[in-house]
């Protein structure tokens, strides 16, 4: 396929990111409203959510949906396409990885997460606080995509354009980005191998006294981190040895969101367990290493092979016209 056809496959989220990025902001603003409101102490579903370690988190999660916002924005406008490279890129990957992996388990976990906090006794408000929260998550999940298509086709479409196979210019970092795809591959694959065992009951690595804490929601967040490692696995050598796919979308695709995954919610892990009310863990030690700090690593260096990559890929691009 080549790249003028492509391009005019990205016509209908070019032209309509601006729709795209105002509806990703209209979203995020029912889950800033309830942020807000959780930070200064209004509308608590619980009387723990009074304490100083959720009030902090719920800060930091404000400052984000501020910051969602913004990116919405400036998906939609000329001026967002001005903004430094560092400044979008790193929100997009790390918003990407949760988001994305979140907006496929949503219409299992949201009612799932409803259901659990209705036997623990929160209030009644926390029923439709939730359902915000959904709404909003679901809403830019779908919605920001989208823009982020649009804003990348127009600013860097080597990113999603083109096919796979680019002829390799001298001075490039091809062996250095397999060496390091399949280092990571092989990581993702053992991490991802660990989580799908574990999301089907495995108890191999777990802490046998908590086995009964495993519930729907551990379950299924296991299946999505293995899943995507796995996808991950696949993306980077396909990208990095230039075999396994005719377009360069697709391992693109499963590269990102799984480096970006990888990262994130082992990120947002670590904060969540400094909740007062936050699960015990509940893999043995060595296995709760291997399954999360390992995890960040992968999709460090997953993101760094896509980095080099794409810099190959825009000289070879350069070279062409």
């Amino acid at each position: 396929m080549s790249i003028v056809k492509e391009k005019r496959g990205y016509q209908f989220v070019g032209k309509r990111r601006i729709n795209w990025g105002y509806a990703a902001a209209i979203a995020i603003s029912p889950y800033l409203l309830i942020k807000i409101a959780w930070t200064f102490g209004f509308f608590m579903p619980t009387d723990h959510m009074g304490d100083p370690s959720w009030r902090t988190a719920n800060a930091v999660t404000l400052v984000l949906a501020l910051v969602g916002i913004l990116l919405s924005l400036a998906f939609s406008m000329k001026w967002g396409e001005k903004l430094p490279a560092w400044l979008v890129a790193l929100p997009i990957w790390v918003g990407t990885g949760l988001l994305v992996p979140m907006v496929l388990l949503a219409p299992v976990l949201g009612p799932a997460a409803m259901i659990r906090d209705q036997q623990l006794g929160s209030a009644d408000i926390w029923i439709l606080e939730q359902v915000l929260v959904m709404i909003s998550l679901v809403g830019v999940g779908i919605c920001l995509p989208f823009a982020v298509a649009g804003y990348v086709r127009k600013r860097w479409p080597e990113s999603i354009i083109g096919p796979l196979h680019m002829e390799s210019l001298p001075h490039n970092s091809q062996k250095l980005q397999v060496s390091i795809a399949r280092l990571v591959a092989t990581g993702c694959v053992l991490l991802g191998v660990i989580k799908l065992y574990w999301s089907f009951g495995g108890t191999i690595g777990m802490n046998h006294s908590l086995l009964e804490s495993r519930d729907l929601w551990w379950h299924l967040l296991s299946l999505s981190t293995g899943v995507w490692a796995l996808a991950g696995a696949w993306g980077v050598l396909v990208l990095t040895t230039g075999r396994g796919s005719r377009s360069f979308y697709p391992p693109m695709i499963a590269a990102w969101v799984s480096s970006g995954m990888l990262f994130s919610f082992n990120l947002f892990n670590r904060l969540s367990s400094t909740r007062p009310d936050a699960q015990p863990v509940l893999e043995a030690p060595i296995a709760h290493v291997i399954s999360t700090e390992l995890g960040s690593v992968l999709g460090v260096l997953m993101g760094s092979v896509i980095l080099m990559v794409l810099h190959d890929r825009r000289r070879a691009l350069s070279r062409e016209k």
